[in-house]
C-alpha cells in the first residue's frame, strides 16, 4: 500500500511543525515541494536526510505522470509487478499547508482520478498531516468576530481586481441588512499592499476597518488596525515594514 501524505509546514518559525510531520518526513521514500532548498533548510534543522524533488506550478505533464507511476508502483518501463514497489510520497509548501492558494489541490486532484479505484480499495491512501495555515494564524490574533468569514487567495494582479474590490465591499457590508456578511481576508505581497490599500480606500465605507498582518509567527510579528486610509499612513510612515506577505482582513460594518 502506498501513502500520499499533504503536511503542513511552518509558515515562519522553524519551531511551528508537529511531532507526526518530522516522523514522516523521515520515512518517505521522496518528498515533493515548490523550491528544494526552502524545504532542505527544513528538513536540515531537524536531521532529515529524505531525498527531495521539486513540484510547482510549472512542473511538466511527464513529471507529474512519473510521480503518479512512482505512487502506483510501476516502473520506468512501464510494468507494475513485483519489482516495483509502490511509493510513499510527502508533499509539502515552502510555507503552511499544501493545496491553499499553491498546485497542491490539482496533483492531489490527479492522484484521486488515477487511483480512484485503488483508494476505494484502501491500496492507495491520501492522508493529511495538518499543519500551520497563515489564515487561521492571522484570523486567531487579529481580534475581530470570525465565525465565518471568505477566503480569497491571492487576489489577480490585473484581470477582475477591480470587480472582486467590488464584490468584497458588498460581502462585507450591512450587517444589519444581510445575514450573510461576513469579514473576509486575502493574501497580499509587498510589491503590491500601497496599491491595494488604495483600492480599498476608494471602495470601502470611510469608517469601515481592515486588519493587516505581517511577518506571522517571525520575529517582526505585527497587527495593524485602522481604516483603508489609516493603515496606509502607517506603512507611508514605516516603509522599512512594507516587507514579507501580508494577510488582509476586512472587517464587517453595519
Amino acid at each position: 500500500m502506498a501513502t500520499f501524505y499533504v503536511i503542513g509546514t511552518p509558515i515562519g518559525n522553524l519551531e511551528d511543525i508537529t511531532l507526526r510531520a518530522l516522523r514522516i518526513l523521515g520515512e518517505v521514500d521522496l518528498i515533493l515541494c515548490e523550491d528544494t532548498r526552502v524545504t532542505r533548510k527544513l528538513l536540515d534543522r531537524h536531521n532529515i536526510k529524505t531525498k527531495c524533488e521539486s513540484y510547482h506550478a510549472h512542473t511538466t505533464d511527464s513529471k507529474m505522470e512519473k510521480i503518479l507511476d512512482m505512487i502506483g508502483g510501476v516502473g520506468e518501463d512501464g510494468a507494475k509487478d513485483g519489482a516495483h514497489v509502490p511509493k510513499n510520497i510527502a508533499l509539502v509548501s515552502d510555507a503552511g499547508t499544501p493545496g491553499i492558494s499553491d498546485p497542491g489541490s490539482h496533483l492531489v486532484g490527479l492522484i484521486r482520478a488515477r487511483f480512484a479505484d485503488e483508494i476505494a480499495r484502501g491500496e492507495i491512501k491520501i492522508e493529511s498531516v495538518p499543519g500551520p495555515s497563515a489564515v487561521t494564524a492571522a484570523l486567531s490574533i487579529a481580534g475581530i468576530e470570525c465565525s465565518q468569514f471568505t477566503f480569497l487567495g491571492f487576489l489577480p494582479h490585473k484581470k477582475g481586481r477591480e470587480t472582486l474590490f467590488k464584490e468584497i465591499t458588498a460581502m462585507t457590508s450591512g450587517a444589519e441588512k444581510s445575514a450573510t456578511a461576513r469579514p473576509a481576508l486575502f493574501y497580499e505581497s509587498p510589491h503590491r499592499i500601497m496599491k491595494t490599500l488604495e483600492s480599498l480606500a476608494g471602495h470601502l465605507q470611510p469608517e469601515q476597518k481592515i486588519v493587516i498582518v505581517r511577518e506571522l509567527t517571525k520575529i517582526y510579528e505585527e497587527v495593524v488596525r485602522g481604516t483603508p486610509a489609516e493603515v496606509s499612513v502607517f506603512f507611508e510612515k514605516n516603509a522599512e515594514k512594507i516587507r514579507g506577505e501580508f494577510v488582509v482582513i476586512i472587517e464587517v460594518v453595519a
